[in-house]
């Protein structure tokens, strides 16, 4: 496992789960609308640093499918459906895991399932696991102060969005870096 507490645009996966129409409608608005925002520059940062980003949809047929505002910058195709919680519990995303590329990026829904059981499966299994505490959500506040202390006791490097864009970007030179400060702005 690596151990640089500095996530690295080479070694790390961007890992966005459930964020879904129908789950989104549950959530409180206003912090549902600042984790699409966040969500969207993690995945615009990760394209323009070719970070390896995988996404998720728990049982789409029920829940829809990910929110439109964020699947213009994925490819609807590559959604990988599941019904488990963790995502490591479905074969799909753990072939499409990198196993070349041990930090784990996560953002998405709902803090205290998924996101967390997925998180401690990453952990178990090796990986360093980077949550983006504001780029993840639960229906209910305390239950995501609950899976952040979880995900803090087990390991998992807390962070936000600022500090992953800027930790991946490196240096503050270039049309890299205008192109990314100009999302965070």
């Amino acid at each position: 496992m690596i151990n640089r507490l500095i996530a690295d645009a080479h070694t790390s996966q961007l890992v966005l789960i459930d964020l879904q129409t129908r789950l989104a409608d549950v959530m409180p608005k206003d912090a549902m609308q600042a984790i699409i925002k966040n969500s969207s520059i993690l995945l615009q940062t990760a394209k323009i640093l070719a970070v390896t980003t995988l996404f998720t949809e728990q049982y789409p047929k029920g829940l829809g499918h990910t929110v439109p505002e964020l699947l213009v910058f994925l490819d609807e195709n590559t959604a990988i459906e599941k019904t488990t919680f963790s995502c490591l519990n479905e074969p799909k995303f753990k072939t499409k895991l990198n196993r070349d590329k041990p930090q784990i990026i996560l953002a998405g829904m709902e803090a205290h399932i998924c996101l967390l059981q997925t998180a401690l499966d990453l952990v178990a299994s090796n990986h360093q696991v980077f949550i983006v505490e504001d780029a993840i959500i639960s229906r209910n506040a305390a239950n995501k102060t609950n899976a952040i202390s979880r995900l803090r006791e087990a390991g998992c490097v807390i962070s936000n969005t600022e500090s992953i864009v800027f930790e991946w970007l490196g240096k503050a030179e270039g049309e890299t870096f205008k192109a990314i400060t100009k999302l965070i702005k």
